[in-house]
Order: C-alpha cells, then structure tokens, then sequence
C-alpha cells in the first residue's frame, strides 16, 4: 500500500468523527499549501538532500552527510519540547 494509499484510509477512517468546522479548516489548509506554489520547490522523493548539521532531540549536532554515509535516511522535523 502506498502511502497516499494510507492516507486516505486514515481520512476515510477519521474525518466521519472530526467536527465539520475542523475537516473543513484542514482541508482549506491544504489546499492554501497547494496553491502557493511550494510544494513545486521542495524535495521529492528519492532526492538528495544538501548537506546539513542539525541538533537532535538531545541537543547534540548531527550531520546528515554522516547518517547518509550510513544509509538511506529519513528526516523528521518536531516542533517545541515534549
């Protein structure tokens, strides 16, 4: 299954239980992202990233070029403190 795939098995699964209001917030949300041509400038799957030393989850740097030496590598990008 691919991941759209999932995807839309989630939506299918979640949006009957989600207020209307908040499907509908969601849904403008992404079409905003559609529509400002960004989705035109980013990476694609199977793209190669540029290099790049971020911080993990502990602090510590953390270069992509390293992980990659390694193999495939996948980035997740998490917002605050949890």
């Amino acid at each position: 299954m691919t991941l759209q795939e999932k995807l839309d098995a989630f939506e299918a699964r979640v949006a009957p239980k989600m207020p209307k209001e908040a499907l509908e917030v969601m849904h403008r949300a992404v079409e905003d992202v559609r529509g400002s041509g960004l989705l035109e400038t980013t990476l694609k799957v199977g793209d190669t990233a540029p290099d790049f030393t971020l911080p993990n989850d502990a602090g510590r740097p953390v270069s992509c070029r390293e992980l990659r030496a390694r193999g495939p590598l996948v980035v997740s990008f998490f917002r605050g403190r949890w």
